[in-house]
C-alpha cells in the first residue's frame, strides 16, 4: 500500500527549502508535516456524499502525470494551491498553524512553515491521489483512509507512516526532549492528536 512516504521522497527538498527560506532537512520536516495536515483535512470533506463527489471532480481536473519524471517545484501553481488548502482546511488554518508552532520547540516555526509550504504542496497532492486513484479499489474514502494509517500512533509517527517524531528530532537537535515523554516521538508534535481535535476524529 503506498503511504505518504512515496510523494514526500518525490519532493525536491533542496528546491522547497529554497521556497521557504530553510535548509533540506527543515523543508522535510515541513512536508512531513504538511502533507497529512492537508489530507486529513481532504478526508474530512470527503465524509459526506457531496464532499466526496467534489473532491473526486477536483481530484480529477489534476494531471496524474505531474509526477512522473521528478517534480519542478516552479512548475507548481500555488494559486491553485492555495484553493486546495482553503477547501481542505478553511478556518482550521491557523489553528494548525498555532498549534504547530507551540509544539515543535527548537526555535523553529513550524506553523508558519507548514503554512508556506502547503499551497505549493497541495497540487502536488491532488496530482499524487490522481495517480493512486487510478488504482485503488477502495474508492476516495478507502484510498484517503489508507494513506493517514492510524491517525499518528504514540510512537512518534505522524498520520500516512512518516516518522514526523525522527525527521523533526533531526533539525531539533536529539531526541530526548519532553516530547518523547509525552508519547510524541522525537521532540515531535502530536500530529495526529492536533489533527484529531481539530476535524472531531481521536
Amino acid at each position: 500500500m503506498a503511504d505518504l512516504n512515496e510523494l514526500l521522497n518525490m519532493i525536491p527538498l533542496d528546491q522547497l527549502g529554497a521556497k521557504l527560506g530553510v535548509d533540506a532537512d527543515t523543508a522535510r520536516a515541513a512536508a512531513a508535516t504538511a502533507l497529512p495536515s492537508l489530507l486529513a483535512g481532504l478526508q474530512n470533506n470527503a465524509a459526506s456524499p457531496d464532499g466526496a463527489d467534489a473532491l473526486s471532480a477536483a481530484i480529477a481536473q489534476h494531471d496524474a502525470t505531474f509526477l512522473d519524471g521528478g517534480v519542478d517545484i516552479d512548475a507548481v501553481d500555488t494559486a491553485d494551491g492555495q484553493k486546495i488548502v482553503q477547501h481542505a482546511l478553511g478556518e482550521n488554518q491557523s489553528a494548525l498553524a498555532s498549534q504547530l508552532s507551540g509544539a515543535a520547540g527548537g526555535g523553529v516555526d513550524l506553523g508558519a512553515l507548514v503554512q508556506k509550504a502547503l499551497p505549493i504542496l497541495a497540487p502536488l497532492v491532488m496530482a499524487f491521489l490522481a495517480k493512486k486513484l487510478s488504482s485503488s479499489q477502495g474508492g476516495l474514502g478507502g484510498m484517503l483512509g489508507g494513506l493517514l494509517g492510524g491517525q499518528g500512533a504514540g510512537n512518534g509517527q505522524a498520520p500516512g507512516g512518516l516518522d514526523l517524531g525522527g525527521i523533526l528530532g533531526g533539525i531539533l537537535g536529539g531526541g530526548d526532549g519532553a516530547g518523547q515523554q509525552q508519547g510524541q516521538g522525537a521532540g515531535g508534535p502530536d500530529l495526529g492528536g492536533i489533527l484529531g481535535g481539530l476535524f472531531g476524529k481521536k
